[in-house]
């Protein structure tokens, strides 16, 4: 039997790429889209070129409900998930200066960035433990790393976030423990940085494409036995293993 992957934020820009290139590699795929019409466009993308293992499902990650609908969809669909990549994310805005952004602009980006990861994969940890191989993929940025946000001599150094930033640390942070606590279990919970790819979310700023990003994300999320677990898995790092600092 195919194997089975969830995909959140995936109507669009990496998340979309990623979808067709496990449709390409005879996965199953679940695209997740918080806009209805948006995921419904995208599925008939896909169809349309001959990628017709994927179904659509309405997923809010703010919202219980639109969780728990989503369990749903895919336990009668499938009866179990294989791999989770938690994509979906949100940037906040460009004003994010530590001194003056809006504590309300943080919750709104820790409520989807950090707490939907949080609510999406406890409500679907019962289905992944039925599956032989479970994964777990929380896609994270470069600037999530503290190791990197206070090397001088990184890249990107000077871009600072009072939100986006922090919410990846502490998404960063969640998955270690996650991995720790579920490593008895043959899963395998790791995060990844795409890199910084031209998309919507940085009004296409990025030098990397979203076909390569994604290629990149498809070879880190189905490890096998021997692969790595609560590893930072980074686009931006250019020796293998791709392995970023924290």
């Amino acid at each position: 039997m195919m194997r089975s992957v969830l995909i959140t934020g995936a109507n669009k820009s990496i998340g979309f790429e990623l979808a067709k290139t496990m449709l390409q590699n005879d996965y199953f795929v679940f695209l997740g889209s918080r806009n209805k019409e948006r995921g419904e466009d995208a599925v008939a993308i896909l169809k349309e070129s001959g990628l017709d293992q994927v179904q659509l499902v309405q997923l809010d990650v703010t919202n219980q409900d639109s969780i728990n609908a989503a369990v749903a969809t895919v336990k009668q669909r499938f009866g179990k998930l294989d791999i989770l990549v938690n994509n979906a994310g949100i940037l906040g805005g460009w004003d994010q200066k530590a001194v003056s952004v809006k504590t309300q602009v943080i919750r709104e980006v820790f409520d989807t960035n950090f707490f939907g990861v949080i609510n999406v994969t406890q409500a679907f940890l019962d289905l992944l433990r039925k599956s032989e191989r479970p994964r777990i993929n929380n896609i994270t940025s470069g600037l999530g790393s503290l190791t990197l946000h206070t090397n001088p001599d990184w890249d990107h150094y000077d871009v600072k976030t009072g939100a986006y930033g922090p919410s990846k640390t502490a998404l960063n942070a969640y998955s270690v423990v996650l991995a720790y606590e579920l490593k008895d279990d043959n899963f395998k919970v790791n995060v990844i940085d795409p890199g910084y790819t031209a998309t919507d979310f940085n009004d296409h700023q990025g030098g990397l494409s979203v076909e390569d990003s994604a290629r990149f994300l498809y070879d880190h999320i189905d490890l096998p036995e021997d692969g790595r677990n609560s590893a930072y898995f980074s686009h931006e790092i250019n020796e293998a293993p791709h392995v970023s600092p924290w």
